[in-house]
């Protein structure tokens, strides 16, 4: 008996719940709450299941990887600054072992230098950047097609 790939476990990391106040040049004008929402939507449209965490606390966020394969079929992280110094982070990605899709609602790849390196490079299946809460629907489609469902 096979069991259908179709759980998605879509974690955001710091500074991620002040959506809505950051500067909307970079994150627009939409809420964490706002982007779930969109998020939820846009994995119904897939037939996928999209469960939601968030934290500031790095700790956290490592202490969810580590149980987090019991609850899903594949990541979507928006770690926030975490993404390019947190090597905590990337150790328990690595452990985890899940196909992973990185998301950033800006273009981190035209900003500030110290945000064009992620250290989760080499550990996902793909970094989606600059597309805006549309970014996380081409995320879940990469994650559909690595599912094969």
């Amino acid at each position: 008996m096979t069991t259908a790939h179709n759980r998605v476990e879509v974690m955001h990391g710091v500074n991620l719940d002040m959506l809505g106040r950051r500067p909307a040049e970079h994150y627009g004008n939409i809420t964490l709450d706002q982007l779930q929402v969109k998020v939820r939507g846009f994995a119904r449209e897939l037939d996928l299941e999209a469960r939601f965490f968030n934290t500031n606390h790095e700790g956290e966020f490592v202490e969810h990887l580590h149980r987090v394969h019991q609850l899903t079929d594949g990541l979507i992280l928006n770690a926030g600054a975490w993404t390019h110094y947190s090597y905590a982070i990337r150790d328990a990605l690595e452990i985890v072992g899940l196909p992973t899709v990185e998301v950033h609602l800006s273009a981190v790849g035209a900003r500030e230098e110290w945000r064009r390196h992620s250290v989760l490079e080499g550990l996902v299946l793909e970094t989606v950047s600059g597309e805006g809460p549309d970014g996380y629907r081409k995320a879940l489609g990469l994650l559909k097609e690595r599912f094969g469902v």
